[in-house]
């Protein structure tokens, strides 16, 4: 598939770029997604929630009442889970969520996903480009220019570039990544995908590869 390549004004420069069929134009994996999505979410948790039980609550132990006789329930100590003030049963402990997702899996999600992109016309290629000095108005004229002003954007670089993430750092709803660390939940959760030339070759050459 060819697209067009455009300039940051958002006019066609009169280039076309291949788009590798091996990598923007699989059929999409929807179960390779969900697990690498899943993967992403639960590695972002930090499973620090705790609640004390019984054992670590601060009271008496002593017994409350006589066995029988009462006409009510045998409570044992004032730190037991059915009175108030008492230790929690069966609450949550600290744990990792973190789990593994095969490296192939994951490169599969990551195709499926940029597939998916294409298809739904989302997927905008312009030219390698920076500034001079950082300026959030220069960047807002680019996203003006392209047309993705008022969506979420994921503007795709070769390399880490200072001087654009600095001009897009206070714009909430773009996000500036590098081709090689790109995911399937940026690539998803943004409305537009504008990828430069230059990310274009990165992402071939690690996405497209035999053994992966």
């Amino acid at each position: 598939m060819e697209l067009s390549v455009l300039n940051i004004k958002g006019e066609d420069t009169g280039r076309k770029v291949i788009l590798n069929d091996a990598v923007f134009g699989i059929k999409p994996n929807d179960h390779a997604i969900y697990l690498d999505v899943k993967q992403f979410m639960a590695n972002k948790r930090q499973g620090t929630h705790k609640t004390k039980e019984r054992g670590e609550v601060s009271g008496s132990t002593k017994k409350l009442g006589r066995q029988k006789g009462s006409g009510g329930a045998r409570r044992g100590s004032i730190k037991s889970p059915i009175l108030v003030g008492g230790g929690r049963a069966f609450g949550p402990r600290p744990r990792d969520y973190s789990f593994k997702v095969n490296k192939k899996e994951k490169q599969l999600a990551r195709k499926s996903a940029l597939s998916y992109k294409v298809k739904e016309n989302a997927l905008i290629v312009i030219e390698d480009f920076t500034f001079e000095v950082p300026k959030t108005k220069k960047f807002v004229e680019v996203l003006n220019n392209l047309k993705v002003c008022d969506k979420k954007s994921l503007f795709v670089l070769p390399e880490s570039n200072k001087v654009v993430s600095l001009s897009a750092h206070n714009l909430q709803g773009t996000k500036i990544v590098n081709a090689s660390s790109i995911n399937t939940y940026s690539i998803l959760n943004a409305d537009a995908l504008v990828v430069t030339e230059g990310a274009i070759e990165v992402i071939n050459s690690i996405l497209d590869k035999k053994e992966a």
